[in-house]
């Protein structure tokens, strides 16, 4: 291991333990992914001595990847047993695509854009996550020749859950993402939607913030 391999792994171990663990997440899958798959190479070059700070960071086009505490409680909120097919909207760097092919069986990611989608794959691809399916694509329609899905993961905000998503999501599955508006009042909240026969069970979870959820490619 190298000398920056073994810096970066001290810098995991760090961040499970003060972001995680310390605020109140247990251990299992999904901490035991986030303490092995290497945030540094998710992240621009410029900002790899802070890839495993309590903060998000920048990504080329506007986009940024969420801090730690937010992907792992995303992972963790939609319940995984680690048989699923998961869907995610807004592959983005890739590190919040790597930490679900970590407890689930097959990961199904979509992103808007081209350039953003490219470099995540290049990652992923050098990690050989070979249960990785990528897609350049509008992600409010999903992917629906693969559905249904035992999980979706929305990594973008919107008023309301795209209906394509929630008629692909499984009986019992959850959908996770950041919602505006309505009963979340103006902020926005981190909501988890459970599917129950055609209705769903909303709980709001606590504050965050993400960029846009939007149509189209680029």
């Amino acid at each position: 291991m190298t000398r920056g391999e073994t810096e970066a792994a001290r810098g995991r171990a760090a961040m499970v333990r003060h972001q995680l663990l310390a605020r109140g997440m247990v251990q299992g899958p999904v901490l035991q992914a986030m303490g092995e798959v290497p945030r540094e190479l998710f992240v621009p070059r410029s900002h790899r001595s802070a890839a495993y700070d309590d903060a998000p960071l920048p990504l080329a086009g506007g986009q940024t990847i969420s801090q730690p505490y937010v992907v792992a409680r995303m992972t963790e909120e939609l319940g995984l047993r680690g048989d699923e097919r998961v869907l995610e909207v807004g592959t983005g760097s890739g590190y919040q695509t790597a930490i679900l092919a970590r407890v689930a069986a097959e990961v199904y990611s979509i992103e808007r854009d081209s350039l953003l989608l490219g470099r995540a794959r290049t990652v992923l691809d050098r990690l050989a996550y070979d249960n990785v399916h990528l897609r350049h694509g509008d992600g409010r329609l999903g992917w629906p020749e693969k559905q249904p899905f035992g999980g979706i993961l929305v990594a973008a905000v919107s008023r309301e859950p795209p209906p394509a998503l929630l008629a692909q999501l499984a009986p019992g599955a959850r959908l996770v993402m950041p919602l505006k508006g309505q009963d979340t009042e103006d902020g926005e909240f981190l909501v988890r939607l459970e599917r129950h026969g055609e209705g769903f069970r909303r709980t709001p979870l606590f504050p965050v913030r993400f960029v846009p959820l939007l149509a189209g490619t680029r």
